[in-house]
């Protein structure tokens, strides 16, 4: 999930937008065989945007909304609105966030088709899905008391514990791969494969030269910035790292002058301006936690010097990306031997900068 704003690197004054959202049940084409569909989500970022990809015959569809019933209305409110009645020839995911996977499933056994994702996404997500019905493991919660998480919010946790699966219809049992620099012939063009780290575990963007596109996915957004979260699979984790390492590489090997096409929010020109947006942004983030860590503090502690809203402990699902995003700075300032962290006798853990000797 995203949604944090980006106040700091406001992207306003270098970004351009040239196109207005699709009506619901209805598309738009951005550019010759490519048309974007928005899907509805019921959370505070309300919508989510699909691409559809001219494939000769039918259509390659990338990324497929969350599962519930309005998103499934949605879908058949674009099969009967479609100008023509070629079906999907294949679905393509970005990553395994529900609102990206969650219809998937239910596409590709209507359609009889194959679904493509890069084989960490893929695994991940079922190994989440396998979660459904199970108590919240001890290594979970020891790792949100060890957070600062107050005894309501443990509890929360452990009663909401194993919802993924109820936002997501089962995969397929076999999946084509998706790797990095794979190239994919769509139809008439050739889209590179493009992956990423740091919001989720191997993000596949696609790059198209010839139409001078990149399908982002969460990887570049350009109005809110991406959460980059450690979880309780990996609490020593380092995905901070990735993520910048992410948005250097996309600078690298993606031209500017591509329209970008972002899950949430508009179409956008302004790619490099936007990635050095988001990594100045979070250098400042950093910093202000370097400074904050001049007094000993916990993970939850450090959210007034990282974000710009404050985290109630009763929404549990804000916490919870506040929390995983803390600990993936904190971690980052870790693994470079700029922070230390000490666990306390009641097992809570506490991190203080250390400051460089003279």
């Amino acid at each position: 999930m995203d949604g944090q704003p980006d106040l700091e690197s406001n992207p306003k004054p270098t970004l351009v937008y040239p196109f207005e959202p699709p009506a619901r049940g209805r598309t738009i084409e951005v550019a010759p065989g490519v048309h974007w569909i928005r899907m509805p989500l019921p959370y505070a970022l309300n919508h989510i945007n699909l691409w559809a990809l001219d494939d000769s015959t039918g259509w390659a569809l990338v990324d497929t909304g969350v599962r519930n019933e309005e998103t499934a209305l949605v879908w058949r409110e674009l099969f009967a609105n479609a100008p023509d009645e070629r079906p999907l020839t294949r679905v393509i995911v970005t990553h395994m966030h529900p609102d990206h996977v969650g219809m998937a499933g239910w596409l590709t056994r209507r359609f009889g088709v194959r679904l493509w994702m890069t084989p960490l996404e893929y695994l991940s997500c079922r190994v989440m899905a396998s979660d459904s019905g199970r108590e919240a493991p001890p290594d979970a919660v020891e790792f949100f008391h060890r957070a600062g998480w107050g005894a309501a919010a443990i509890e929360t946790y452990r009663a909401r514990f194993g919802n993924f699966g109820k936002h997501i219809h089962p995969l397929p049992d076999s999946f084509q791969r998706l790797t990095d620099g794979d190239e994919l012939v769509i139809g008439a063009n050739t889209w590179r494969v493009v992956v990423g780290t740091g919001h989720s575990p191997a993000h596949a963007c696609l790059h198209c030269p010839a139409l001078k596109l990149l399908i982002s996915g969460d990887q570049v957004l350009p109005r809110i910035s991406s959460n980059v979260s450690v979880y309780p699979t990996e609490p020593d984790a380092d995905p901070m790292h990735g993520w910048l390492a992410s948005l250097a590489k996309l600078k690298r090997e993606v031209p500017d002058d591509v329209l970008v096409l972002p899950a949430h929010n508009e179409c956008f020109r302004g790619l490099h301006a936007r990635l050095d947006a988001l990594a100045a942004g979070q250098q400042r983030s950093l910093d202000r936690l370097r400074r904050s860590l001049l007094e000993r503090k916990r993970s939850i502690d450090v959210f007034g010097a990282l974000f710009a809203r404050g985290i109630a402990e009763a929404d549990l699902s804000l916490l919870g990306m506040a929390t995983g995003e803390s600990l993936a700075c904190l971690n980052y300032l870790i693994h470079r031997g700029e922070a230390s962290r000490e666990i306390d006798a009641d097992g809570v853990a506490w991190y203080r900068l250390i400051e460089p000797r003279a």
